[in-house]
């Protein structure tokens, strides 16, 4: 991925890496889960190519240190910093992806200048059941990181035997596991107490809600109490994807992008 490498110093201290490229209107990408900057490889040139883009690797892996104990409005001062450095010229387009979506929902919040946020599939309580939240907890404790991806894709995702071999064939560009295990259970741990209407109550600012036709019933679920509670809000719907077009259809999802942001 093109760009240049530059990091910003969020509100506890903690160093957010950042990748920038391209020219146009600033946009900000804020991955999920088991991502960092290099899970918008199959995007980057796209996207640069109609914005100047900044995506950053969320705290606790790739370029982003770490500070502890971990609480998610760490995350969300994270994306509003991000937010608040890109704003020179005036407010910044966001887009963010799973974990990441509730990110920035939350940094939405917290008054950062954003000017339209687009939200992919956000989770929230009803995304990682206590039992399973527990399970995936002894495996990274274990040692076994791989296994709780492999949960997480199946149970969670609801991803198929042909999609995960797609997967697993695809270049990847970085070393998942290590985020894996340092990022996975305190993460699923937070969406525990996580209020996503109370989030979303706080924004002011239009938002485009992306659900994925065939995304796992969580994520339609959470799209529909979200639209209740946006003042102001649409909703995308990717015909044939799920939880991941980022990798299945970027295409699709780029366009979804450009109407909304224009």
């Amino acid at each position: 991925m093109d760009g240049y490498r530059h990091e910003v110093v969020s509100a506890d201290g903690t160093r957010i890496g950042l990748l920038t490229d391209g020219a146009g209107p600033p946009l900000l990408l804020v991955h999920g889960g088991m991502g960092c900057i290099e899970s918008w490889q199959s995007m980057w040139s796209t996207l640069t190519g109609r914005w100047r883009v900044t995506a950053m690797d969320r705290r606790g892996r790739g370029s982003s240190g770490d500070t502890g104990p971990y609480e998610l409005r760490r995350e969300f001062e994270d994306v509003a910093a991000v937010v608040a450095s890109m704003a020179g010229d005036g407010p910044v387009d966001v887009f963010g992806h799973s974990y990441g979506a509730t990110c920035a929902l939350g940094a939405a919040g917290l008054e950062a200048p954003i000017r339209r946020l687009a939200l992919y599939e956000p989770p929230g309580p009803q995304t990682a059941p206590p039992e399973w939240r527990e399970r995936v907890t002894a495996m990274v404790d274990a040692g076994q990181p791989s296994r709780a991806m492999m949960s997480f894709l199946t149970e969670i995702i609801a991803l198929t035997g042909e999609q995960l071999e797609t997967l697993r064939n695809a270049p990847l560009g970085y070393d998942i596991m290590p985020i894996v295990a340092a990022t996975m259970p305190r993460e699923a741990r937070a969406l525990a107490s996580v209020e996503l209407r109370a989030l979303a109550g706080a924004v002011t600012s239009p938002v485009l809600l992306i659900l994925g036709a065939a995304s796992p019933p969580w994520a339609s679920e959470i799209t529909h109490e979200l639209t209740a509670a946006l003042p102001e809000n649409k909703v995308a719907v990717l015909p044939g994807q799920g939880h991941l077009a980022i990798d299945s259809a970027p295409g699709l999802l780029a366009r979804a992008l450009t109407e909304f942001f224009g």
